[in-house]
Order: structure tokens, then C-alpha cells, then sequence
């Protein structure tokens, strides 16, 4: 693995000694940029600093605060997030699938096991990132449908057109300004609001 193709990876953990072993396992593995941030203070804006591809973080016996910061942390970076802790409970577990992290490890670290994990944080993390882009696509979908069901309305109302005529008015205009059909649709609805 070349250093161009390792991913750039941040850990952290307050911990020196635990974040060595950390890092001397992951260059072992073959990654080579590797960046140990000990401070917690304005986490976020070192983490987005130093943009990495990957972040473990690695803590001890998190208390629900530190654990409520990291998820913070998670759901803000849309990057693949290790988490290792050395005990945790159902409920820690749960708050973090639900705050993206990818991989929740208990019962701590050992240096054999850093490349297995960091590969199923990635995957998972690619996984969920498609699930949550074919959600948001979804959405986006279903809006454009309602925007341009009330669009035809008005045309119809205004104009005195059938459904089909309306669809077909929509879509010629749309193609004739290259735009979408749904920016057309919302065109109209915004220039009703305002003749009302």
C-alpha cells in the first residue's frame, strides 16, 4: 500500500499510550498517515482540520457525556468512525448505531484486530452512506410528484385544461428551458402564491 493510497486516519484518544499502540497497529497494517489528536477541546474543527478518510476513537470507560460528544462528532462528519471502549451497556451501543458510528468495539484494542475492523468500518459505512442516499433520492422524488401534482392543478384551475394537457404543458416548458419539470412545477406554485 503506497502512502498516496493509504487512507488518512485520525485517532483519538486522551490517552498516549493507548493511542501508540494504536498507531503502531495500523502502521504494522500498512497505513502510514496517521494523525493522533489528544486534546478534546474544539474536536471538531481539528477532525475537520486534518479531513481525514477514517477516525477511531478510542476511550477508555466513556462516561455519557464523552460518549454523547463523540456521537455529536459521528453524525457531523459523514466519515466511517470507529469507536473502541473497554465496557459499555446496550443502551451506549444502540446511541451509537443510531448516531452512524460503523464499528462499536468493546473490550478494547488489539493490534491484530485494527485492519479487520477499520475494513468493516468502511464497509458498513459505504453501506449505509448508499442506503441513506437512496432515502434521501426517495424523497426528493415523492416531493417533486406532489409539486407537480398541485402545478398541473393550478394549470387546470387557470387555464381550463385536462390532467394530461397540464403534464404535457409542464414538460414542454420544462424541456424548452432545460430545466427539471419539478423547478417548472415549483415556478408556478411560487407565481399563484403571489396572484393570490
Amino acid at each position: 500500500m503506497s502512502a498516496e493510497q493509504s487512507p488518512k486516519i485520525v485517532i483519538v484518544d486522551e490517552s498516549p499510550i493507548r493511542a501508540a499502540i494504536l498507531q503502531e497497529g495500523l502502521r504494522e497494517a500498512g497505513f502510514t498517515q496517521v494523525v493522533h489528536i489528544s486534546e478534546m477541546q474544539s474536536l471538531l474543527a481539528r477532525i475537520y482540520a486534518v479531513d481525514p478518510d477514517i477516525i477511531l476513537i478510542d476511550l477508555e470507560n466513556p462516561s455519557r457525556d464523552v460518549l454523547e460528544a463523540m456521537f455529536q462528532v459521528s453524525r457531523a462528519v459523514k466519515r466511517p468512525v470507529a469507536m473502541f471502549v473497554d465496557q459499555s451497556d446496550s443502551a451506549s451501543i444502540q446511541a451509537s448505531v443510531e448516531a452512524g458510528v460503523s464499528a462499536y468495539i468493546v473490550d478494547g484494542l488489539k493490534k491484530e484486530r485494527i485492519k479487520p475492523i477499520l475494513d468493516l468500518c468502511v464497509s458498513r459505512f459505504n453501506a449505509f452512506a448508499k442506503l441513506q442516499e437512496e432515502l434521501e433520492r426517495t424523497k426528493s422524488q415523492l416531493e417533486d410528484r406532489k409539486i407537480i401534482e398541485k402545478a398541473k392543478g393550478i394549470l387546470m384551475k387557470v387555464k381550463g385544461l385536462t390532467e394530461d394537457e397540464a403534464y404535457v404543458l409542464l414538460r414542454s416548458t420544462a424541456m424548452r428551458e432545460k430545466k427539471k419539470i419539478g423547478e417548472i412545477a415549483q415556478s408556478i406554485i411560487t407565481a399563484s402564491e403571489m396572484l393570490k
